[in-house]
């Protein structure tokens, strides 16, 4: 019987450690989701396409993603994303509308509390 022993990328683990640190800080649930879905295998891990992204927002929405955004649609108004990685098209899109492309620790690091924060996956 195989032990599941969570992700391997030091950078990952890390950043979950960190996640569930600020989430206890702070008292905020939100941080301690991300990191129990940053944990998830990879295959299990969600992958958000641009045009989902344009689908579920509005101008002005920041929006987190516990995954990859890949670059897949169009987008049509300014949106903030996090995520753990960005398609190189995504990250082009995002720019060339206006957006803000972060990491989420950048994220973490503006909005400790996490309000208005949309997780999409």
């Amino acid at each position: 019987m195989v032990k599941r022993t969570g992700p391997t990328d030091i950078n990952l683990r890390r950043l979950i450690r960190y996640l569930r640190k600020k989430s206890n800080e702070e008292g905020v649930r939100i941080w301690k989701d991300i990191a129990w879905r940053l944990e998830r295998p990879r295959r299990q891990r969600a992958e958000v396409n641009i045009s989902k992204i344009n689908r579920y927002t509005k101008d002005g929405d920041t929006v987190i993603v516990p995954g990859s955004v890949l670059g897949a649609g169009k987008l049509e108004h300014k949106v903030t994303v996090a995520a753990w990685k960005f398609s190189e098209t995504a990250k082009k899109k995002i720019l060339e509308a206006g957006g803000e492309v972060l990491t989420i620790e950048e994220l973490m690091e503006r909005n400790p509390k996490g309000s208005g924060v949309i997780i999409m996956e």
